[in-house]
């Protein structure tokens, strides 16, 4: 693919009999959220280990930046900012404090500092030390500490776990700030679906180490099962009428009384006055909206993400 930051082949991580990742394909797009959303266990976390050289997989290709990871450790690397597991920060210094001695120890210029900062909505110098911050504070430094050499792409495991709602929130902000702003590459991992609707461009379902579906959110949603169910005197009549009027909205017989329509745009007390108006009679109404949680049920086998 075009534009891809990072692409596996077939990863695989097995620890003894079991295996934690299988036969992976992902595909991370340039200057995108990439959302990758399965349970505690799915194999999130192996995964991004891999991508970032701290576990060998068993089998398979990874390349990052277009470039094969093995081999390339040492240039490709440094361009990524990462949060895996959360930062040994000193509690009895600030956030300022705490970012200058990784500076130090990184090489960073100074001005990097404010500037990581700001991006997740901290302030500079603040008196506040770091055992005084929230749980969403604690986060967003850690987002800070990863961006602050200026990557090209960001690599977070649960980056929103254990936050309460406004944490979220302003967790979701920076990040969307990061990738449209500075045109950093995300990939983040979580069992949270609705946030990762809210955030994510592009969203991979992991479960039990395998990749199951991948896509944008907008094919996503257009997978799931919504539809509008007309019970009628005559269904091949309906659809008839029904695309002549409403531009051919996908539709499907179910049998010579009932009519689904897959388009729940189309409003409905319009089509049924139209079919009554046709001579058709209607006798019953179903509308069903899966949500995105239903439709990872299903392709999960019924257990859903969470």
């Amino acid at each position: 693919m075009n534009d891809c930051m990072i692409e596996t082949v077939n990863l695989t991580k097995r620890y003894g009999e079991q295996t934690s990742v299988s036969a992976l394909n992902l595909h991370v797009q340039k200057g995108r959220i990439y959302g990758l959303l399965g349970r505690n266990g799915a194999g999130k976390t192996t995964t991004m280990r891999m991508l970032l050289g701290l576990t060998k997989p068993t089998s398979g290709d990874i390349r990052l930046f277009g470039e094969p990871l093995a081999g390339h450790e040492r240039a490709l690397l440094p361009r990524i900012g990462c949060m895996i597991e959360s930062p040994g920060f000193y509690p009895n210094l600030t956030g300022t404090e705490n970012l200058q001695i990784f500076a130090r120890l990184r090489g960073v210029r100074r001005g990097a500092i404010q500037d990581a900062l700001s991006v997740v909505g901290l302030p500079y110098r603040d008196k506040k030390l770091f055992s005084q911050y929230s749980l969403g504070m604690k986060q967003r430094l850690a987002i800070a500490l990863a961006v602050m050499h200026s990557p090209d792409m960001l690599i977070l495991d649960e980056p929103v776990n254990g936050l309460d709602p406004i944490g979220i929130a302003e967790m979701r902000a920076s990040l969307r700030k990061l990738c449209d702003e500075k045109g950093i590459t995300i990939l983040i991992s979580s069992h949270i679906l609705s946030e990762m609707a809210l955030l994510a461009d592009d969203i991979g379902i992991i479960d039990r180490g395998k990749l199951l579906e991948e896509g944008n959110l907008a094919e996503l949603e257009a997978r799931a099962d919504s539809y509008i169910r007309f019970s009628v005197s005559d269904a091949a009549r309906s659809a008839q009428i029904i695309g002549d009027v409403f531009q051919r909205p996908k539709m499907s017989l179910q049998d010579s009384g009932t009519l689904l329509v897959h388009d729940t745009s189309v409003h409905t007390a319009e089509i049924i006055r139209t079919l009554v108006q046709n001579g058709v009679d209607v006798y019953d109404v179903h509308k069903r909206e899966d949500s995105l949680e239903d439709y990872f049920r299903r392709v999960t086998g019924g257990e859903g993400i969470g």
